[in-house]
């Protein structure tokens, strides 16, 4: 774990209030619940620890998602397991036999501005450049930002926020406020290098007390809000794969948001093609992000494309293809849930132009 975020762990301990809510400081300014800290050196240490203390240790890698919840007292574990000493989980790889190899602890900077991810597997360093901003890349994980949380706008809010509202069945509730009918969160996972690493199909290690075992990313992810991907309390993702076929395609990353320096995508677009020497397209592959509960391989894409003119009309298909993909609900007030079915189609349709277009 950096500095600075081992300085915001302590700084909010420091200023935790009597009654464990609100705190007083010009600004009101939640405080952190009490946790006890550990930090193994080794990966196996760290899955015993988590064997240990089941649900209530969280991971701390980069921080950047973790520490703000806990703030808001959105997750309040009572054992925080750092991995910061793991330098096992941090290496870049690659093996023209054996594909790209990417440990769960690389920064999310480091991922950008790789020289082989960048010329081989450009859909990654496309997707790994706009997170956030440089702050949060030179923080953040690859492991972090693949499990990140769902977001919501009734969830990520503070306590006192979310008990004026009644809460919700995400986190102290009984009612999902964005689907009251149902019994099912609706929160959008809102990564970025998801939809990159599944328009190249990857894959994942994950290392646990049962031991290791390697999934394909698109089993991984499971569509709900609450339990969002199928991952053990005491297991953690350690890397992830992509295989050798998949270097030199073709790829991008392009998403919607308010500020583009800061914000989670409202709707977001992976593209990866693969392109013969003479210019045709002979597989493509596409997926979302930031429109449902988890990202989303967008299933007859290669059909509509692969051995066909790119006519404007082709491009609408796809376009409608993906906005039948996508699934927005009222899960933020910066954009409307049709705006936002609206801009996937267009980010995919700009995406396709720029990858096949001479």
């Amino acid at each position: 774990m950096t500095n600075l975020c081992l300085r915001r762990l302590a700084w909010s301990c420091q200023w935790r209030s009597s009654q464990g809510d609100i705190l007083s400081t010009g600004l009101k300014t939640m405080a952190m619940a009490s946790f006890t800290l550990h930090r193994p050196h080794t990966l196996a240490e760290a899955v015993r620890l988590l064997e240990e203390h089941g649900a209530q240790a969280k991971l701390l890698a980069g921080g950047s998602d973790l520490v703000v919840n806990m703030r808001m007292r959105i997750e309040t574990p009572a054992h925080i397991v750092d991995l910061s000493r793991l330098d096992e989980l941090r290496a870049i790889e690659f093996d023209p036999a054996c594909g790209l190899r990417i440990g769960a602890l690389a920064r999310l900077s480091e991922v950008a501005e790789h020289d082989i991810i960048r010329s081989r597997f450009p859909v990654i360093a496309s997707a790994a450049s706009q997170v956030a901003g440089p702050n949060i890349r030179n923080m953040g994980t690859v492991g972090g930002n693949l499990c990140l949380d769902t977001r919501c706008v009734y969830y990520n809010q503070s306590y006192f926020w979310r008990k004026a509202n009644g809460f919700c069945l995400k986190k102290d509730g009984t009612v999902c406020h964005v689907a009251p009918g149902g019994r099912r969160c609706w929160a959008a996972y809102s990564g970025d290098l998801a939809p990159a690493l599944l328009a190249l199909d990857a894959t994942i290690d994950i290392a646990g007390p049962r031991g290791e075992r390697c999934v394909k990313l698109a089993e991984f992810f499971v569509n709900d809000g609450i339990k969002k991907y199928e991952l053990a309390p005491d297991e953690i993702v350690c890397a992830v794969h992509v295989a050798p076929e998949f270097a030199d395609w073709r790829g991008i990353y392009l998403k919607y948001r308010v500020r583009s320096s800061v914000d989670y995508p409202l709707a977001g677009v992976a593209v990866a093609a693969r392109v013969n020497e003479a210019g045709r397209c002979e597989d493509v592959r596409m997926a979302l992000t930031a429109v449902n509960p988890s990202p989303r391989l967008v299933k007859g894409v290669r059909e509509m494309i692969v051995g066909q003119p790119l006519t404007p009309e082709r491009l609408e298909r796809v376009a409608e293809l993906v906005r039948q993909t996508a699934k927005p609900l009222r899960t933020t007030v910066a954009a409307s849930t049709s705006y936002r079915r609206h801009m996937v189609g267009v980010l995919a349709k700009r995406g396709l132009t720029a990858l096949l277009t001479p």
